[in-house]
């Protein structure tokens, strides 16, 4: 090997090493701190916080597995108004406005009592020390992965939001009637993409819906129109039977017909056949972009693929805005301010 040649291993390797050097820093910061959360946030001050909340899940679970999907969508709920500090459960009291609790999208809204649980035993072992928005990030997991769903990781060391808005509730949360550009649109202001929309729509596969919420796509859906032309016909007449004009909202029916208790790619396959329940599921068969991502979905015979990214997209989900270090509280009940 002559000078040069020598001289250029040289630089190549030492470029090399510095490549390696940094890349393995970066992966050491993504899985250790991000947004200010932590892995393992209560190893040191609370070592069973996760077993707790995880054996809260299991307990309410057992008796009523059903409780999974709201306790998915009140994590969801939370996180889109002022991102993910709890304070979807404040209660609207004497001395503040109403909160964002009250708002119509979260009146159905439960498994309040699951949390309220998880914080009760936290509280009797580690004072004042576990925060409402963990526990909400961590009950959403666990319940989805006891349901069969995936087991997505949860850094900790969020803190307590100390204001609920009705309002801002309703100006943020994506509506079951959006179309594309207005779902695109609320979820890139959270720093969502376009597949973290796809893949968090998934989320559809399980739970149920109170028939007004949908009502409009079979009956009188325009002046001329009975039924939503993108909704298979088959499908609503299925909905008129369990759903009738004027219904007062006592009746329900499954979001994912014949898999909704089962975490699944169920939800893109019926989405195909044009039976998603939401005007905001067949939105996204409007465009070629969700569209591939949605029969990238539903061709996984396994649901691997799909579970792997849905967790991906929760995790990111569970950073939008959240409150660490000395900003908010940590509540010692999680419906109540300090």
């Amino acid at each position: 090997m002559g000078p040069l040649t020598r001289k250029s291993f040289l630089v190549s390797l030492l470029i090399f090493v510095v490549v390696i050097m940094v890349a393995s820093v970066d992966v050491g910061a993504r899985n250790t701190s991000i947004s200010g959360l932590t892995l393992g946030f209560y190893k040191k001050t609370c070592p069973r916080a996760e077993t707790i909340v995880r054996d809260t899940v299991a307990k309410y679970m057992s008796r009523a597995p059903s409780l999974a999907a709201p306790l998915l969508r009140m994590h969801f709920h939370d996180c889109f108004v002022r991102g993910c500090d709890a304070s979807v459960l404040l209660n609207t009291t004497n001395s503040n406005e109403a909160a964002e609790k009250d708002a119509i999208p979260n009146v159905t809204l439960r498994g309040y009592q699951v949390i309220d649980a998880a914080k009760a035993e936290l509280e009797k072992q580690c004072p004042h020390v576990v925060s409402c928005a963990d526990i909400l990030a961590l009950v959403a997991r666990d319940a989805v992965d006891m349901l069969g769903g995936p087991r997505w990781s949860v850094p900790t060391g969020r803190r307590d939001g100390m204001v609920s808005i009705l309002n801002e509730a309703l100006a943020n949360l994506p509506p079951p009637f959006a179309n594309l550009e207005r779902l695109k649109s609320s979820f890139a202001s959270k720093g969502l993409n376009v597949k973290d929309l796809v893949l968090l729509s998934g989320a559809h596969t399980i739970g149920t819906s109170h028939c007004p919420v949908f009502s409009n796509r079979i009956y009188n859906f325009t002046v001329n129109v009975d039924v939503d032309p993108s909704l298979d016909k088959s499908y609503a007449q299925q909905l008129k039977t369990k759903c009738k004009p004027r219904d007062n909202g006592s009746k329900i029916v499954e979001m994912d017909p014949g898999s909704f208790r089962t975490f699944d790619n169920h939800y893109y396959v019926n989405l195909k056949k044009r039976r998603g329940l939401f005007a905001s599921d067949a939105a996204l068969l409007t465009d070629p972009t969700t569209m591939a991502l949605v029969n990238s979905a539903a061709m996984d015979s396994t649901s691997s693929w799909f579970l792997f990214e849905f967790g991906r997209s929760m995790e990111k989900m569970g950073r939008i805005g959240v409150l660490t270090g000395n900003e908010g509280q940590i509540r010692r009940q999680c419906a109540l301010v300090n």
